[in-house]
């Protein structure tokens, strides 16, 4: 069977709430979202919390906030029900006993009669002859009434090789020794994974189902309850993992795949998060390597989904995480710098917005991530910005000269110079300074300027630094290393 495919596409993202959303959820959120977009259909969240024992406390609004923040909106969601009602499963808990008594007036359910002992002896026999546990091999010849307080299982109604077709990998199959027995019902009235979905997407209208290549071994399981139900399949769609680095395994919670939300902490832009994912493992046909969130719904296509997997390559994130970073203004810019902004740097003594702002074409330069601008924050990078420095008299010398006391007539004309110059901009201030260093030699002039502004070997363009600190701070830095050249 096979679902009709002139009806409206409908998709779902359906995470447990059991701890924080990772790159391969945001990756399947994000397909699932493209393709109903793109169909003009819906895109449904929702929410499989009856594994009460694995759930975490808070993760629900963590899921909402993650998706919220890629604007991955969803039509029916936990704050959205649909005209199928809500959209966490925990509230839709007689739906699925109503299924089941489906299931059992047509004598393809029956309750679990084992204690988990024996269930257990069933196991090791199993074991010990070498052959793979089947509950089927064990099903009752009569099935008692259903009170509840047992698990409820379902009576494979084929045991077959089952045989499907996905529409990433194409046509797959399985032997009869994957159909089993499964339980619907757990013991604590709570449906299973495997049962609950099924329902679910079912009363949802869900058409398309995209999820991991960890499910293809479970999908003879899942037909066999599509079966017992009698309805139709919807298109199922896997999609390749994401690997590690170095392409030795999918990449997990302890491979590296950390919290999404972690990206936003570090700076990340959830514009340049989104195309980095859906780039690995679709691929658009051409050469274009950044997509809008707009031209990512028009390009999508489930045919250009790849069966193989693709690798996290971290590059390739910071790139395409700078490239979006140059597509800001420099007052999107800011805001973005501002809650990255280390309390350290707005301490420093001579710290002001204006001065900041000054900053941002050399940080901008500089950074991939606001996370690389903190930790430079760290390493001084910035201090002689916002801090008069105190010069090394030995390092004003400039290679040719015999001592540092060759470069004071030349750092007293500078000051004279800059004490006249319009400080509107590098271009300004180094127009007033540039042909006399032309006369006397670059080096001569740049190398005793570059240190008497911050005290460094190394630094930023010295026209740059006195553009950024302003006329007055460039004017008492000069003073003090002339007067320290004087004394010395």
């Amino acid at each position: 069977m096979n679902i009709n495919l002139s009806q409206k596409v409908v998709t779902r993202f359906a995470p447990s709430p059991t701890g924080f959303i990772h790159i391969g959820n945001l990756r399947t959120a994000l397909f699932a979202f493209l393709y109903a977009r793109q169909q003009g259909g819906k895109f449904i969240l929702r929410i499989e919390d009856t594994d009460k024992a694995r759930e975490v406390a808070g993760s629900i609004e963590h899921i909402k906030d993650s998706l919220s923040w890629f604007n991955l909106t969803w039509d029916y969601g936990p704050n959205k029900p649909g005209p199928f009602g809500s959209c966490i499963q925990s509230e839709r808990l007689a739906g699925y006993h109503q299924y089941a008594t489906t299931l059992i007036n047509k004598g393809l359910a029956y309750p679990d009669p084992y204690t988990e002992a024996e269930v257990e002896s069933f196991r090791e026999q199993a074991n010990l002859e070498k052959r793979p546990f089947l509950f089927r091999d064990h099903r009752p010849l009569v099935f008692e009434t259903w009170d509840g307080t047992k698990p409820l299982r379902l009576k494979a109604p084929f045991i077959k090789r089952y045989h499907w077709i996905d529409a990433v990998r194409g046509p797959l199959e399985a032997g009869e020794e994957a159909i089993d027995d499964i339980i619907l019902i757990k013991a604590d009235g709570y449906p299973t994974y495997n049962f609950a979905h099924i329902v679910d997407d079912l009363e949802m209208g869900v058409t398309h189902i995209m999820r991991g290549d960890e499910f293809i071994s479970s999908q003879p399981k899942f037909l066999s309850i599509y079966d017992a139900l009698e309805i139709p399949y919807p298109v199922f769609v896997t999609l390749p993992p994401i690997l590690k680095p170095d392409r030795s395994k999918k990449m997990g919670k302890r491979d590296g795949a950390k919290d999404i939300l972690a990206y936003r902490d570090e700076g990340f832009l959830p514009e340049a998060m989104l195309n980095f994912l859906a780039l690995i493992g679709w691929n658009p046909g051409n050469d274009q390597e950044l997509f809008s969130l707009g031209e990512l719904i028009q390009n999508f296509s489930l045919e250009k989904i790849q069966r193989s997997g693709g690798a996290f390559n971290e590059e390739k994130l910071l790139w395409m995480n700078k490239e979006y970073l140059t597509k800001l203004s420099d007052e999107d810019f800011f805001t973005y710098l501002i809650p990255h902004l280390p309390t350290k740097l707005t301490e420093l003594p001579l710290y002001n917005t204006d001065t900041f702002n000054r900053l941002l074409p050399i940080i901008r330069d500089r950074i991939h991530v606001a996370s690389e601008f903190s930790e430079q924050v760290g390493a001084g990078e910035y201090d002689f910005a916002f801090v008069t420095p105190d010069v090394p008299v030995a390092l004003i010398q400039w290679k040719k000269d015999a001592s540092p006391k060759e470069a004071l007539p030349r750092l007293q004309k500078v000051y004279q110079l800059l004490e006249v110059a319009v400080f509107s901009s590098t271009e300004t201030i180094k127009a007033a300074v540039w042909e006399y260093a032309e006369t006397i030699g670059h080096g001569e002039v740049l190398w005793p300027l570059r240190v008497a502004l911050t005290g460094r070997e190394r630094s930023p363009d010295p026209f740059f630094v006195a553009y950024i600190i302003g006329q007055v701070e460039t004017l008492h830095r000069l003073r003090n290393a002339i007067e320290q050249l004087v004394t010395d």
